[in-house]
């Protein structure tokens, strides 16, 4: 259920710009979900094998050019189909343990 999560989670954020992979970690630590590159590096490749995200490269001032992700057509069809399927997830839990709550 993790990795599913936090495909939607990668997904989202790289939905709103093109994204460095150190960037995505950020966001996700600050959104206290913590992933290191050992995770995201082949999970970014998945991705990018499936055809959901593809990358430019770009130079940097500190160093050797950079990869930039950004999602596909396909990418953003996905997400839009992880987006419903994580709405109906939370409605189903929320129901669930709301019945349990109420016959305590």
């Amino acid at each position: 259920m993790r990795k599913g999560i936090l495909e939607l989670c990668v997904l989202s954020i790289i939905s709103q710009k093109e994204v460095y992979p150190s960037d995505i970690i950020d966001t996700l630590k600050e959104a206290e979900l913590i992933v290191v590159e050992g995770t995201l590096y082949p999970l970014l490749s998945r991705l990018k094998n499936s055809g959901l995200v593809t990358y430019s490269w770009r130079e940097s001032t500190s160093g050797p050019p950079r990869k930039y992700f950004q999602l596909t057509e396909d990418g953003n069809a996905f997400l839009g189909e992880l987006h419903s399927s994580w709405d109906k997830l939370v409605n189903t839990v929320e129901q669930t343990t709301k019945n349990l709550q109420t016959n305590e």
